[in-house]
């Protein structure tokens, strides 16, 4: 598989190194950069643009990427690029070289280490680099001023007699790494081809129709993976690497579920790593990443919903696991009654849009704080399975007790929320009649649990045309709001984790026959246009960020699940 370096970054499972085509940062030339994505997303990472030599001159080439090979080819030769681990970057080139030009900033510097190796310290990406030449030679442009380098120009030189160039760029933090290299270039591209390879065939099977889609999304889920570094305590799936460079905590649930079945430690991971790093009162942190977590906003509860889903398809969450996330969850549950119910009438609300996720959901077009009927659901459904674990734990009391908060919450919201015809939203206790948001409509994940009445009335407005239902798929903004914007974020655009709630939630009602259609046109969609952060509603062209995570594992999940 080849995909476009424009659109997707070339990088590779457990790094924090990605080679990106950056042409929309007003402060770098257009062109080819290796970057460092350490710290989150505020800044591009980009450290080095990337060249190829033609006798000492860039020359014009045509990137080649597959999910492990980078080949920059011209007329007259090709340089390669291989991640051959994640702090290591193997470049090959026949009859061209390639220089790397920092993006300096404060303090920046390269001296001569030992040997032809030189150190390089990007002060203002908070990392250094080894440069090893291995065929060839090394030509360092790097004048000193003071305390910092003017410049730094690295020129890695083909051999005069072979017209060979080989060289390694490592990444580390504290120690020096060991510089003797044994494998060539082609057993060390060949070792990272297994690696991928031993990947994709744990990655969920679709049906031939959805290969396209299955090969690209299995190398986006393979690449976003970075290790444990830092904050970080466990292999964690960021939502991208271009640049949404964090894990927020509902995003990684769907990464989770699409991991368990094949890949279960990576999915628990995936579950427990915002657990691990839990605030004191119980909350979750809206979104890490290896320096730091960003506590002013969370994120929905939907993280029982998941684990249930998770455990009715792998007998791998044992009871040892299910007693590590039982305190943990109950806490996460227990914060929304405690700390996010302004005016103590037993429904949670949300504090600001992104607490929701819908970060700009015409359902918060009034103004903040917003009692909604989402929020109650997502949370019965992970009292329902807190009582579930309690009793696996023999945990009676807690149990009868989780049942109890669980009743009382779906009681209140039929009762505040359901207005006969639909689900509302308030805004201190008055109904929201802005827009008309798909946000409503979520209540269906609970399936049977709902009146038929009031299952009917929400199962007949998805279906309803010209409102939320297109040729592909479900707008979180209906089509005729006035309010509805084609590349408007949550006002109108599909995404996945409304898709798949939606379809579990139909599955559930016993809406099999909808729940596959929207499954298809999901899917057909992902695998024509690409697994990006969201769709155009009315076109089903991918909009933002080409390359995320969630929507590469909802759409596995949905091909498996629905249409294999």
């Amino acid at each position: 598989m080849n995909f476009d370096l424009k659109e997707i970054p070339f990088s590779r499972f457990g790094s924090y190194l990605v080679i990106s085509y950056i042409n929309v940062k007003k402060s770098l030339d257009e062109g080819l950069y290796l970057r460092n994505i350490r710290g989150g997303d505020n800044d591009n990472g980009a450290v080095f643009k990337i060249d190829v030599l033609k006798n000492g001159m860039p020359i014009t080439y045509e990137p080649v990427a597959t999910p492990t090979l980078l080949r920059l080819q011209t007329n007259g030769g090709f340089v390669e690029l291989c991640l051959s681990e994640p702090d290591c970057l193997r470049i090959y080139g026949k009859d061209l070289g390639i220089r790397l030009t920092m993006v300096a900033g404060a303090y920046d510097n390269a001296f001569h280490h030992r040997q032809e190796s030189w150190q390089v310290n990007s002060f203002s990406k908070n990392i250094r680099f080894m440069f090893t030449p291995l065929i060839g030679s090394l030509n360092m442009d790097a004048p000193w001023n003071v305390n910092s380098c003017d410049y730094v120009i690295a020129d890695f030189i083909p051999n005069e007699n072979s017209h060979e160039m080989s060289c390694a760029i490592q990444e580390f933090i504290t120690s020096v790494p060991d510089c003797h290299f044994k494998d060539d270039f082609k057993s060390c591209h060949e070792k990272v081809e297994s690696e991928y390879s031993e990947w994709f065939d744990k990655t969920l099977e679709t049906s031939d129709k959805y290969n396209r889609g299955r090969e690209l999304a299995s190398y986006i889920t393979w690449s976003c993976v970075v290790r444990p570094e830092g904050n970080l305590t466990r292999h964690a799936m960021y939502m991208s690497k271009n640049w949404m460079t964090n894990i927020w905590s509902w995003d990684n649930c769907f990464n989770a579920m699409a991991l368990i079945r094949n890949n279960p430690d990576l999915a628990w991971n995936q579950l427990m790593v915002f657990f691990d790093k839990q605030g004191p009162n119980g909350v979750l942190a809206d979104f890490m990443n290896d320096q730091f977590s960003y506590w002013n906003c969370s994120k929905p509860p939907i993280h029982g919903w998941a684990l249930s889903w998770m455990m009715r398809r792998s007998k791998r969450i044992s009871v040892e696991y299910l007693k590590k996330i039982y305190h943990p969850l109950s806490n996460w549950t227990n914060w929304f009654f405690k700390e996010r119910d302004v005016n103590n009438n037993g429904l949670p609300e949300y504090q600001h849009g992104n607490d929701s996720g819908w970060d700009n959901s015409t359902v918060f077009h009034k103004g903040i704080p917003v009692e909604s009927p989402d929020l109650c659901a997502f949370l019965i459904l992970q009292m329902n399975l807190l009582a579930e674990i309690a009793g696996i734990l023999d945990l009676e009391e807690e149990k009868e007790s989780w049942e109890e908060l669980s009743e009382f919450t779906f009681q209140k919201m039929i009762t505040y929320f359901w207005n006969g015809e639909q689900f509302t939203a308030r805004y201190f206790g008055e109904e929201i009649v802005e827009g008309d948001s798909l946000l409503l409509y979520m209540p269906i994940i609970l399936g049977k649990q709902l009146p038929l009445n009031i299952r009917t009335k929400l199962i007949n407005g998805l279906k309803k045309e010209l409102r939320f239902k297109t040729k592909y798929g479900l707008a979180t903004e209906s089509i005729s709001s006035s309010y509805y914007i084609p590349d408007g974020y949550w006002r109108g655009p599909i995404w996945a984790p409304s898709t798949m709630l939606l379809i579990d939630g139909l599955t559930a009602s016993g809406e099999k026959d909808f729940a596959q259609e929207l499954a298809r046109k999901f899917c057909e969609m992902a695998n024509q246009n690409g697994m990006a952060e969201n769709f155009n509603a009315l076109t089903g062209e991918g909009l933002r960020d080409p390359a995320f995570t969630w929507t590469s594992s909802v759409f596995l999940v949905l091909a498996n699940e629905y249409l294999c």
